[in-house]
Formats: C-alpha cells, structure tokens, sequence
C-alpha cells in the first residue's frame, strides 16, 4: 500500500534497527482519512473469505478494526484485553502474549459470549513484529472452535520473523507494508 509506506517514510521515526515510531498517524495519534484507506484495503485483500467477525488486541488495533468493519458490513469488532477487569467474569478465553515494544507479559482475554464456534475472524495487528499479539489472537478464536481466515498486519516488520511464524502454523497473513530492514535512518520495504 502505497500511501501507507509514503506516510512511513515521511512521519515515520527509526529507533535503532528494530523500531520505527509512528505516533503521528497510527498508534498516538490518528489519521482517520489513513485509516479509512487502511479498511479499504484490507476489505479488498480479505472480502472473499466470508469474515463475520473482526478481532484485535487493545489498545492500537481498536481503531483501525473499527473503520475496517464498515467496509465488511459493520461485523462485530471484538478486542482482547490486557488486564481482567472487574466487570470481567472468570468466563474468558486466555492467552499469554508477549509485547515487542513494551517488554511486557500479559493474559490476552475475550469473555466466552464474543467468540463463537460460527465466528470466521479477521483478526487485525497494528504492527507485526514477532507475531506474539497475533498468535495469542489466534489461540483464543481456535479456544471458542472459531475460524481464524487470515491475519490483517498494518505494518509488518518481516526481519523480526512474526510473519514466517504464522505462515509455518498455518496462516494466512497479509501485510500492507512490508518493511525488510531498518539501517543507518533507512527504511527499506518489500515490493
């Protein structure tokens, strides 16, 4: 998608050779107009599989699962959260999942009414790295004897190996860029 990697490019941050910062328009802040593009395309990529539920993992995913469903004919977006809450029954699906650029471990949960064994999932990732968020996403659709159709990665940095994972387990994954490399401030994508 070529908006996308214009706008990496351009607002775009490199940290090191593993990190690129893109709070202006994706994860802090939010360009809805990219985002509108972002549903678009991915409805393109994934509209023949019979989707009827969108699934992803708070916090950033939220947004973009939300304008994507309006391009699948308003399905349900479910989010997986971080913590329990109170209002959280002990009847959840649960999954470990590791975060890339947190540092952190935490309990991925869905309560059990949301994820059905009729559900055929997109499931939708602001950033694939190393695929935890991904596959712990995955886990909690095959947990509820659900469908995982494919995997939507936003920005998927490949060097990291998050894709090959899910493709070795069985997953369709499509990524909208693709970044190969992050050297000397230079970011260099997949055609």
């Amino acid at each position: 998608m070529d908006l996308l990697k214009r706008r990496i490019v351009q607002d775009g941050t490199e940290v090191g050779t593993e990190v690129v910062k893109v709070d202006s328009f994706l994860n802090h802040q939010l360009d809805i107009g990219l985002f509108m593009a972002i549903g678009k395309e991915i409805h393109r990529r994934f509209a023949h599989l019979g989707i009827n539920k969108i699934l992803t993992i708070e916090s950033s995913g939220i947004a973009i699962a939300a304008i994507t469903s309006m391009y699948f004919d308003l399905v349900p977006v479910v989010f997986a959260k971080k913590t329990q809450p109170n209002t959280m029954s002990d009847d959840f699906y649960g999954a470990s999942v590791k975060s890339f650029t947190k540092g952190t471990v935490s309990i991925a949960r869905v309560a059990k009414q949301y994820l059905k064994e009729t559900d055929k999932v997109l499931i939708i990732d602001d950033f694939l790295a190393h695929g935890e968020a991904a596959m712990g996403l995955c886990s909690l659709v095959e947990q509820a004897g659900g469908t995982v159709c494919g995997i939507a990665a936003v920005i998927e940095k490949e060097f990291q190996g998050g894709s090959a994972r899910l493709r070795e387990a069985g997953y369709h994954v499509d990524s909208l860029a693709v970044i190969t490399k992050i050297e000397n401030g230079h970011i260099t994508f997949k055609d």
